[in-house]
């Protein structure tokens, strides 16, 4: 089945406003440059958006940010994001701090058709208000529901034109398992190859899981933070 569409805008034509999006990437790194300014040209707004976390001021998430289309975001880390931290102090961004791990095995539940997990992450701590606890051989667990998304967004190096993909290096990082997750997943890819051309066992992510998928361009990659040492 060839699930291949025109761009960005095609791919992510039929999401509405208040949909929930997985939006892949860790930092700045193997996010879906292409989709999340396509999105920003939609003008869709309150959106629920879970992802590690919101990019930085004018890049990734940080986008949709100023713009004012998210109501709320799922992620594990604030902290590079001045805007972020602005509407959260403000009361204008409700958000869920999500311990990264639980972030992670909620996607994968999800995924995997769970309803839900237990979890030994946030026990004790303010993660843990209002959820069920249950204990298992002496140790405490915290009942994580699975995520209810609408769409999930990813970013690969390769895929073919029937959906199997391949990440490389550290960009793979949330995407694999939020691929899975979407009740419809949208990859963008730098390289997009006829079937055949990928070595099967070196696909990350099969076909199955994706429902669109098209090859991005102008990708930037920013670095989040560089740090370099002074020459001697």
């Amino acid at each position: 089945m060839n699930k291949v569409v025109a761009g960005a805008d095609e791919a992510i034509r039929d999401i509405p406003s208040g949909a929930i999006l997985m939006l892949g990437g860790f930092g700045l790194c193997g996010i879906p440059e292409n989709c999340i300014a396509a999105l920003v040209r939609s003008g869709v707004k309150n959106l629920t958006c879970i992802s590690n976390n919101a990019g930085v001021d004018g890049f990734g998430i940080g986008l949709m940010l100023e713009q004012k289309q998210v109501k709320k975001m799922i992620s594990s880390y604030v902290g590079e994001n001045a805007e972020f931290e602005r509407q959260l102090l403000s009361g204008e961004l409700e958000v869920e701090l999500v311990p990264q791990g639980t972030l992670a095995t909620r996607c994968m539940a999800t995924g995997y058709g769970m309803p839900a997990v237990f979890l030994q992450a946030g026990y004790g701590t303010e993660v843990a208000e209002g959820k069920e606890v249950r204990n298992f051989n002496g140790k405490n667990y915290l009942l994580e529901y699975a995520f209810d998304s609408d769409f999930a967004i990813v970013k690969a190096w390769k895929g073919d034109r029937t959906g199997n993909l391949v990440f490389r290096d550290t960009a793979r990082n949330f995407n694999p398992m939020m691929a899975m997750a979407g009740k419809i997943t949208i990859a963008e890819v730098e390289e997009l190859v006829e079937p055949g051309e990928l070595d099967p066992n070196c696909i990350h992510v099969p076909g199955i899981y994706v429902h669109r998928i098209f090859q991005g361009k102008d990708y930037e990659k920013r670095i989040e933070q560089r740090t370099t040492r002074m020459r001697p």
